[in-house]
């Protein structure tokens, strides 16, 4: 049963997240971040899970550093001229963009990022990986963008993660390598059009959350755990197995649509070697999915064959439609327009 407090502190949670992205002034999107900051701690709090106090102070002192240096940054910007305008001072540019990559969980600043998802349950894994990113992310698009900061952002993002998914067998710890790897790909779609990279972050938002749905579904954390839950049934199955794939960027799942269009941006905007840079570095990102879905395309296991009601199928069935219709339906919306 959801708690009063839960309740209230998700949508003031909700809340400093939209006063950061519609806030005119720097000082209003740091009073956003505090907001939704002081608000997800008591969300991540929970009696069933003896690692989730750890968890909220690692991301605590994490996201409390990095507000410190937002706000130094945006002090010592108001010394220097009167209007709050974005910054095109190039050592005041770097340090407030480093506070918003650290709050994002971007390599370099990313070694918070997994040891913070270890401990928590699914639901706030999920806030985390998806609601999370936006005010961040929001808050760089105000800010005056250096190139070259950003393709060594994107590279360091794109090398840690790769490299680090392997040998890995916390699911957890597999997403967060894989949303790193994802800010990658969303920072290059910022760096060319904001369009683009509002269609990538919708797309992860819904594969990540079926992702998620399943795993929670399952009550699995480890991928010694996957077998049981292809004893279910075979939608849980092809749930896992379709959502891998669209993460990994595959045709004809929705994960390669925004990656399509940040590739045709990049090229367009004279960036050819950056793309051609993400496109190699995901395909290794892909083996690692490739090699997790692996046991469920070639064992064989015995499986219900009797059809069981339970209340997730349909949420299960409702949310993978979305997810295996949507790259059909806006294909076909593009060429209209």
């Amino acid at each position: 049963m959801l708690k009063l407090y839960k309740i209230m502190f998700f949508n003031t949670m909700i809340v400093g997240t939209l006063i950061a992205i519609s806030a005119y002034s720097w000082l209003g999107m740091w009073i956003g971040l505090e907001v939704n900051l002081l608000s997800i701690i008591p969300l991540m709090a929970s009696q069933k899970n003896m690692y989730s106090s750890e968890a909220s102070l690692k991301y605590f002192i994490t996201q409390a550093m990095a507000s410190l240096i937002l706000l130094l940054s945006i002090i010592l910007m108001l010394v220097s001229t009167e209007f709050i305008t974005p910054m095109v001072n190039s050592a005041l540019s770097t340090l407030l963009n480093s506070a918003l990559l650290t709050k994002l969980g971007a390599a370099p600043f990313h070694y918070w990022f997994p040891e913070v998802l270890e401990g928590l349950n699914w639901f706030n894994c999920s806030m985390l990986l998806t609601w999370q990113k936006i005010a961040p992310m929001s808050l760089l698009m105000n800010n005056f963008l250096q190139i070259n900061f950003m393709v060594f952002t994107i590279i360091s993002s794109l090398v840690v993660s790769t490299l680090m998914s392997f040998n890995q067998v916390s699911l957890r710890k597999i997403l967060a390598f894989s949303s790193i790897n994802h800010i990658a790909w969303m920072l290059s779609a910022m760096i060319t059009s904001t369009s683009v990279w509002l269609i990538y972050f919708i797309a992860y938002t819904v594969i990540t959350l079926n992702l998620v749905l399943v795993f929670n579904y399952g009550k699995i954390l480890t991928l010694t755990q996957i077998p049981l839950v292809f004893n279910q049934n075979k939608l849980v199955k092809f749930t896992l197995v379709a959502n891998f794939l669209s993460l990994g960027g595959l045709p004809p799942f929705l994960g390669f649509m925004p990656k399509w269009f940040t590739i045709n941006w990049l090229i367009l905007h004279g960036l050819p070697v950056l793309a051609l840079i993400l496109i190699v570095l995901t395909l290794i990102m892909l083996f690692v999915y490739v090699r997790i879905i692996m046991s469920s395309l070639t064992f064989q296991y015995t499986e219900i064959k009797a059809l069981t009601p339970n209340p997730g199928s349909f949420l299960l069935f409702s949310s993978n439609f979305i997810s295996l219709a949507s790259l059909v339906g806006c294909t076909m919306m593009f060429n209209l327009i």
